[in-house]
C-alpha cells in the first residue's frame, strides 16, 4: 500500500470515527462529579396504556444522574395499593444514588377504583403536590452550573420528573391549565419529563418538544396478575 492509499484510509477512519458515538471507545464507568447539563430545558410527555412510562422516566433520571446532573422525582397517585407492599425498589435504589432525590404526594388506593380510599384525600394530596412542583421549578430558577449531589432538591435541580401528573388530571384531580401552568412557569434550562395517563393530553403537546405514547399489547394484569415486587414495584 502506497503512502497515499494508507493516509486516504487513516482519513477515511478518522471521518468514520468523527460520527461515531463515543468515537468508536467503549464507554467505561467514571466517578460521578457535579456537573451542568449543556442542552436541558426540553418538556417530555410520556402517556399511554401500557407500561413502562413510570420505568422510563425514571431510567432517564438515572443516566442523567449519572453525568452529576441533579434530578428530582414527585410522584402523584403512587401512595401504594394492597398489592403493593410498603416497600418500593425504586425508592431504595435512589436513595443509594448519588445526585437524585424523590418524594411522593400520592395517598393510599387509586382515585377512582373504589377501593375504600378516601377521594377527597386524593384530591387534597393532588394539590399538594401541584404546590410542592411549583416550589421546585422555582427553586431552579437561578440555577446556572453544578449542584452538590447531596444537596436538597429546594436548593436547586436540573431536571425534574412528575410522574403520574397526567393521570391525576385525567381523573378530575388536577384541571388541564394547572399542567399548562407548571409547563409555561418553568425555568428555561430546566428538563421537566410528564408521565401518566391512558388519554391523550392534547392540552399540552403544543409545549412539548418530545411526545412518547406506550401502547399496550398484552399485559399480565389482563389476566388477573397482580404487581410483581421488583418489576412493578
Amino acid at each position: 500500500m502506497t503512502e497515499k492509499e494508507t493516509q486516504t484510509d487513516e482519513s477515511r477512519r478518522e471521518e468514520q470515527l468523527r460520527h461515531t458515538p463515543g468515537k468508536g471507545r467503549t464507554p467505561t464507568p467514571r466517578g460521578i462529579e457535579p456537573s451542568v447539563p449543556e442542552e436541558f430545558g426540553f418538556v417530555q410527555v410520556w402517556w399511554g396504556d401500557g407500561k413502562g412510562k413510570t420505568t422510563a422516566a425514571m431510567g432517564m433520571g438515572f443516566r442523567a444522574a449519572g453525568h452529576g446532573y441533579r434530578v428530582h422525582m414527585l410522584q402523584f397517585m403512587k401512595g401504594g395499593a394492597s398489592s403493593v407492599e410498603d416497600v418500593r425498589g425504586e425508592y431504595n435504589a435512589i436513595d443509594a444514588f448519588p445526585g437524585y432525590t424523590y418524594e411522593n404526594s400520592g395517598h393510599f388506593g387509586w382515585h377512582g377504583f373504589m377501593d375504600g380510599s378516601n377521594d377527597d384525600e386524593h384530591a387534597a394530596r393532588a394539590r399538594g403536590g401541584l404546590h410542592r412542583a411549583h416550589e421546585l421549578e422555582e427553586a431552579a430558577q437561578d440555577v446556572d452550573g453544578p449542584l452538590p449531589l447531596d444537596g436538597d432538591a429546594d436548593d436547586g435541580i436540573h431536571m425534574l420528573i412528575l410522574d403520574e401528573v397526567l393521570y391525576a388530571v385525567a381523573q378530575g384531580l388536577l384541571d388541564e391549565q394547572d399542567v399548562v401552568d407548571l409547563v409555561e412557569s418553568k425555568p428555561e434550562s430546566l428538563e421537566l419529563v410528564l408521565t401518566g395517563s391512558h388519554e391523550k393530553p392534547d392540552y399540552v403537546y403544543e409545549y412539548a418538544d418530545l411526545v412518547t405514547q406506550v401502547r399496550k399489547e398484552k399485559h399480565p394484569i389482563d389476566a388477573g396478575q397482580r404487581a410483581r415486587k421488583g418489576t412493578e414495584y
